[in-house]
């Protein structure tokens, strides 16, 4: 009676398994020693780069699986690990072959990290000179947040949308530093100034912008001061300095208002029970306050929309930022035409979509990705919008930011314009 041969295969193929992973551990640790030597020879090129990309990609991947199996890096203290998950800025810890072993979510939000990699050359840069050199780096970073995390505009809007014109994609401002744990591992702390930068760039174009308007009422002051003091005082162009001054102070006025505005428009609006808002009932007020404005200038104001929507946000804002698009939309407007004002909720359900329609002149291609910016007015102004200052969208742009949403535009020459402000519908 002869022995079934399975048994022998069995047993062979467990200590084959078991001889191919004493082989691979003993090919790790043989890296290990050798790679610090490698780098050296190659003046600090890495030793996944020095094997090829295929190749190099291989030992990466085998190492993270051996650290997984390893409790995740065990050679990394774990009271670093500790300080580390309780600091307020975004963090990460990167190895000797610059993998990212650990990442703070807001790494991969702020355009630092991606698939456990580091994308920024100036962070790689650092990281690999920390390492060699020691010491500590820090330098200021500006990135761009990736499409992934840009909440995208709500489905069901009703018009087309211009991507690079909508007006809500803002860079992120960071100041890095970079150093060193141990032999081994680098940390990389990120601290996210963004909003101070942006306060502090709106604070600097208050001051430039309002010593620059105070030029024209100072000028138009002093010319009918020097009328008032002649002797042979002439009533008509007493006249018409005072309406100069008038002009003048009235821009004033309109510019100071709106750069208070934008300054309050800076606070992101944390959702609570006591912040909820009815979106019609907040267009029903701006309707109701534009409506002579309207009818002076021969535009019929239509509202329509629905009554059960509701959000999280700062009720002044709102009806600020639907005012300033309903505004425009009037005065832009031909006279004996109509604005409409309404508001939906978008395809997912997640959405307000405030929309306010005209049947003006409609806006180029060519502006359309800049009319958001702060100051800026585009070339086909009339007598009815000489007054503006070119905060009014900027405005609307940073309350959609403030409150979590979007703002977009549609617009063709000769065919109007519709602007849509997106809001989250509160849960």
């Amino acid at each position: 009676m002869y022995d079934s041969p399975v048994p022998s295969l069995i047993v062979s193929a467990v200590f084959g398994i078991i001889g191919v992973a004493v082989v691979l551990a003993v090919v790790l640790i043989i890296i290990d020693h050798v790679e610090p030597i490698v780098e050296r020879l190659l003046g600090g090129a890495s030793f996944t780069e020095w094997l090829g990309n295929k190749l190099g990609d291989k030992v990466r991947l085998f190492r993270r699986r051996h650290r997984a199996d390893q409790d995740e890096d065990p050679d990394l203290d774990a009271s670093a690990e500790s300080l580390l998950s309780i600091l307020p800025s975004a963090s990460l810890i990167v190895d000797r072959q610059g993998d990212v072993v650990r990442a703070n979510p807001q790494a991969y939000r702020l355009g630092i990290v991606q698939d456990d990699s580091i994308v920024e050359p100036a962070v790689i840069k650092a990281v690999r000179d920390v390492r060699e050199h020691g010491g500590r780096r820090r330098f200021d970073l500006e990135t761009e947040t990736p499409e992934r995390f840009v909440p995208p505009l709500p489905s069901g809007a009703g018009i087309q949308v211009d991507t690079e014109s909508n007006g809500v994609r803002r860079p992120n401002w960071l100041k890095v530093t970079v150093g060193r744990v141990d032999a081994r591992f680098v940390v990389v702390l990120i601290d996210d100034v963004s909003e101070t930068v942006r306060f502090s760039q709106i604070r600097d174009s208050f001051i430039v912008n309002v010593s620059e308007q105070l030029l024209s009422p100072t000028e138009a002051l002093s010319r009918l001061a020097d009328e008032l003091e002649r002797d042979d005082v002439d009533p008509a162009k007493v006249r018409a300095d005072a309406g100069r001054v008038r002009v003048a102070s009235n821009h004033l006025n309109h510019m100071v208002s709106d750069l208070l505005l934008l300054i309050k428009a800076q606070e992101p609006i944390v959702p609570s029970a006591a912040n909820r808002l009815n979106v019609m009932e907040q267009l029903a007020v701006v309707s109701s306050q534009l409506a002579r404005t309207a009818a002076d200038e021969d535009i019929q104001l239509r509202l329509d929309g629905d009554r059960s929507l509701v959000v999280n946000g700062e009720a002044d804002q709102i009806r600020t930022a639907v005012t300033k698009l309903v505004e425009n939309a009037i005065v832009y407007s031909k006279r004996g035409g109509y604005v409409a004002l309404s508001a939906q909720k978008d395809d997912s359900g997640q959405y307000a979509v405030i929309r306010v329609l005209d049947q003006g002149k409609g806006i180029a291609k060519s502006e359309q990705r800049r009319i958001f910016e702060r100051f800026y007015r585009g070339k086909d102004q009339t007598e009815r919008s000489a007054d503006g200052v070119g905060l009014g969208l900027s405005i609307v742009k940073h309350v959609a930011l403030t409150h979590h949403g979007t703002v977009a535009v549609w617009s063709a020459p000769g065919q109007g314009s519709t602007f849509t402000l997106s809001l989250p519908l509160a849960q």
